[in-house]
């Protein structure tokens, strides 16, 4: 080759180098831009159980969990769900609702004491208000549906309390709906005739259902049932996890987009690739045989120490690109319309993955879509349009059955 030849070519190659680094400045800019420019709705954040266990002031910066104020603002988001998360032992100890309640009352709290910061929000408009004036709305939802008792009144009674999803069970099977987790009993073949008529009452008073979590002949019995679209909160695409019930498959994806619903995009690692979730046996493993080999006392404050420094040196994270692989499948299969984001910040322990460790790291994501061809159209959808629709659609279906009601 002549010199001339490959100069040029090394002048090109140099060109190429500048042309992709100018882009990438450019959609890093581009996602800045949008995530305060649009809506972030983020489908599943556990920030009341985290401050009931360990009460920090989230208005101001914290030195642990992934959500505060400071830090949402970073990132662009808007509207967290806080999650009121009931744990499943209070299926057998009762105790259920008061939790559940406490929950409630914590997230009320923490609004009114900071008023120009945050405010609890029962519907999309609301949001777009509190957008409009720069507050942080806080949407609730409710998972694990054991606060409802057996008793379909509670569906209302949480409704005036201002949950706007349940998710129907959550580690264990409960009297509503068999949980993926659960591998021992199948109770109830996927939904109970009580949860039936649960979902029904959800439809009735506008409380979106939410199928993260349950089986997946729970999931079909749901569709059976609701007049509504339903959300799947904090869930990911079971194809990059084989085996893995707690994230949808490709046949309830399709059947979730069929009801005009959406599935929410879950962050932690092991819902994003079998190579996390094979890590995080193989590491807990190893730490269990080193705990014993130091001679430290299981549960001391050593031995936590030390639990936490060696899965974060030896855990195998996933990343922001793999995020977008899920949006990706999604979006291949059924379209951009039943895709959104549930982070599931502060419930997935140390498990988040390079790229978007906290609620500040939204635009990661979107940068990560521009580069991959999405339009600024296509990001609205994914951090708010999609659940919106869901949403409202929740709430005609609603007042459709008032108005019925009301006309007999």
């Amino acid at each position: 080759m002549k010199p001339i030849h490959k100069i040029s070519l090394f002048c090109i190659s140099v060109l190429l180098l500048i042309g992709c680094s100018e882009t990438e400045k450019d959609h890093q800019q581009q996602a800045d831009k949008l995530a305060n420019e649009f809506i972030i709705v983020d489908g599943h954040i556990d920030v009341p159980y985290r401050l009931k266990s360990n009460w920090e002031d989230i208005s101001k910066k914290t030195t642990s969990g992934d959500f505060d104020y400071p830090r949402a603002k970073e990132g662009g988001l808007d509207a967290p769900f806080m999650s009121i998360y009931i744990p499943a032992r209070y299926q057998k100890t009762g105790g259920a609702k008061a939790v559940a309640d406490s929950l409630i009352d914590l997230v009320q709290g923490i609004a009114n004491d900071n008023p120009n910061k945050f405010a609890v929000a029962t519907t999309p408009e609301e949001i777009k208000s509190d957008f409009k004036d720069g507050i942080i709305s806080l949407p609730m939802g409710m998972e694990n549906g054991a606060p409802i008792e057996e008793n379909l009144q509670n569906v209302q009674y949480f409704y005036d309390r201002g949950i706007r999803y349940i998710t129907l069970a959550h580690s264990k099977d409960n009297q509503i709906s068999d949980s993926s987790y659960d591998t021992t009993d199948n109770t109830h073949q996927g939904l109970s005739n009580f949860g039936r008529n649960v979902v029904k009452e959800m439809n009735r008073v506008g409380i979106m259902v939410d199928v993260s979590h349950i089986t997946d002949q729970a999931f079909h019995d749901v569709m059976e049932v609701t007049d509504a679209p339903v959300v799947a909160t904090h869930s990911s695409c079971r194809h990059f996890t084989p085996g893995f019930e707690r994230n949808m498959s490709d046949e309830l994806i399709k059947k979730l987009a069929d009801n005009n619903g959406v599935i929410m995009i879950n962050f932690g690692s092991t819902f994003l690739d079998s190579t996390s979730q094979n890590s995080a046996d193989k590491v807990q493993e190893e730490i269990a045989q080193k705990i014993e080999e130091k001679g430290l006392e299981p549960g001391s404050k050593e031995a936590r120490k030390f639990s936490r420094k060696y899965f974060q040196d030896n855990f195998k994270f996933s990343t922001v690109e793999k995020v977008a692989d899920h949006i990706d499948h999604v979006v291949e299969l059924v379209g951009i319309e039943h895709v959104g984001l549930g982070s599931d910040y502060d419930g997935v322990g140390p498990t988040l993955p390079v790229g978007l460790k906290d609620v500040s790291t939204y635009p990661n994501l979107f940068k990560e879509l521009l580069d991959r061809g999405y339009t600024k159209e296509d990001i609205k959808k994914i951090a708010s349009a999609n659940i919106f629709r869901v949403w409202n659609k929740v709430i005609e279906v609603a007042d459709n059955s008032e108005n019925q009601s009301n006309s007999l």
